[in-house]
């Protein structure tokens, strides 16, 4: 999806050159893999490079890693590059030290914590109980002492509890990656990357930018955005969100083959060129389905059939078998079970003719 990373990187930055901030916050992930490939790195350096060129002189950039990325690497050359006002998340070593901005109401301290396990936490805290996400995150942020005084931001990288996920992330079994929005209390601001859908959590100063692109069939009714904060005197914080409107929308589109392939479905909508899910309803498989599909829907991105064979299969079934019943009968009724409906004449005459040609060898 470079092409359609590209287009989105360009909105951002006529956002980023309209609303003339003071700082820029990227709480990961910015790559989908600990090792990314050349041509996202690529995309993401042409990406920081404009994005510079457009804040504003002494406007700040603050990049966090997340669990996608790899904390060294997203780390390397932060000592020089934060001699540019571009200032990258640190490999965790149990410290923190804030960036500060001022402005006409004094100094915002900036804190930025990479993604962490509670392993990563307790190796610098062998003396506190850390048994979970949410102790690991409480013990970071109880020894960054945060001066309360002040305003403070913290750029992060976790799961807050009751936050919506969508198919496109990880997710750890049995909630164990949870962390209580309580844990953030000392902070004005929490600026959150990790889920993909735009959200608050708890408070509307906890917030989720989401992913500026929709990753899965689970987005399609999500709308992208870019997060606007503007931070007042102490307490007193604004947010406004612009929207991010891709190159190419998701679908999901559902009907039979001759419903979806009748261009009085298709014309005149975005559908040809925009990411389409089609679920098809027709009772038998249609031969090479997505090929023929393809050749309207360009972007197809995943087949489906809903029917009472794929009904029958998702509700599953334990059956003992009569072995004193022909193998024509066993398969005609293992037929019936998978599909929710008996065989058709030509298909019982074929299968019976396979049966005999077996039996004969």
């Amino acid at each position: 999806m470079l092409e359609e990373q590209n287009f989105i990187f360009r909105r951002i930055l006529e956002v980023i050159a309209k609303q003339n901030p003071d700082a820029v916050l990227i709480a990961g992930d910015v790559y989908d893999k600990t090792v990314p490939s050349a041509e996202a790195v690529q995309l993401f350096d042409w990406f920081l490079s404009e994005l510079k060129s457009t804040i504003p002189v002494g406007a700040k950039l603050f990049i966090s890693s997340g669990n996608h990325d790899s904390a060294e690497r997203i780390a390397f050359a932060s000592a020089i590059l934060s001699k540019t006002d571009v200032f990258v998340s640190p490999v965790y070593d149990g410290t923190m030290q804030p960036v500060g901005i001022n402005d006409e109401f004094g100094e915002v301290m900036v804190y930025m914590l990479p993604f962490i396990k509670p392993s990563t936490v307790r190796h610098f805290f062998e003396n506190e109980t850390i048994e979970s996400y949410n102790d690991a995150l409480r013990v970071a942020i109880q020894n960054m002492n945060v001066d309360t005084s002040k305003r403070n931001i913290l750029l992060a990288h976790q799961f807050v509890t009751g936050s919506q996920r969508s198919d496109s992330e990880d997710v750890s079994v049995g909630g164990l990656d949870n962390v209580d929005s309580s844990v953030f209390d000392c902070f004005d601001y929490v600026a959150l990357g990790h889920l993909h859908r735009p959200q608050d959590c708890g408070r509307k100063t906890i917030r989720y930018s989401g992913s500026p692109l929709k990753y899965s069939f689970s987005e399609v009714s999500d709308s992208k955005c870019v997060t606007i904060v503007e931070l007042g005197a102490k307490g007193a914080v604004e947010i406004s969100l612009e929207p991010l409107v891709p190159l190419h929308d998701w679908h999901d589109l559902r009907g039979t083959y001759d419903e979806l392939v009748a261009k009085s479905f298709y014309e005149n909508t975005s559908y040809q060129s925009d990411f389409v899910r089609i679920t098809l309803t027709d009772e038998t498989d249609i031969p090479d389905a997505i090929g023929k599909l393809r050749t309207i829907y360009h972007n197809i991105m995943e087949l489906r059939y809903d029917n009472k064979r794929t009904q029958a299969i998702s509700s599953g079934f334990v059956q003992q078998v009569d072995v004193s019943k022909t193998p024509d009968v066993l398969f005609s009724q293992l037929f019936e079970m998978q599909n929710n409906q008996p065989m058709s004449t030509e298909q019982s005459e074929f299968i019976q003719g396979l049966i005999e040609k077996i039996w004969e060898k």
